[in-house]
């Protein structure tokens, strides 16, 4: 890959984070779990988080998943919601259909740690 393909993913990741994060603050069904939240913080925890889950650095310094999400007492149906702002928004963001799959399938495994027992 060139450095101008490496930059172009990185830019459509970053529109694509940009995306999510104002679809799950709009979203009814999650937007109160961000209330008092700082945004630009918000938006680069998802930042990192999202480089990492597509395989890149890991760069997220903040709490681990359970202990920022156990408050909320999440069930299913908050974390598909959430996959799919996530998956919706990188597509809009041009992130291929490739990726998104191999992106799904390396969440699912976070579902342990977001939703309530």
């Amino acid at each position: 890959m060139s450095e101008a393909d490496a930059t172009s993913d990185a830019d459509s990741v970053e529109r694509g984070v940009a995306l999510f994060v104002q679809r799950m603050l709009d979203d009814p069904l999650l937007g109160w779990t961000f209330e008092g939240v700082d945004r630009p913080l918000l938006q680069r925890h998802a930042l990192a988080f999202v480089f990492a889950a597509l395989g890149g650095p890991d760069l997220y310094l903040g709490r681990d998943l359970h202990t920022v999400h156990e408050r909320f007492n999440l069930g299913n149906a908050h974390f598909d919601a959430a996959v799919v702002h996530l998956t919706d928004s990188l597509r809009d963001a041009g992130i291929s259909e490739g990726v998104l799959a191999e992106l799904a399938i390396r969440l699912e495994p976070l579902r342990a740690q977001i939703v309530a027992a």
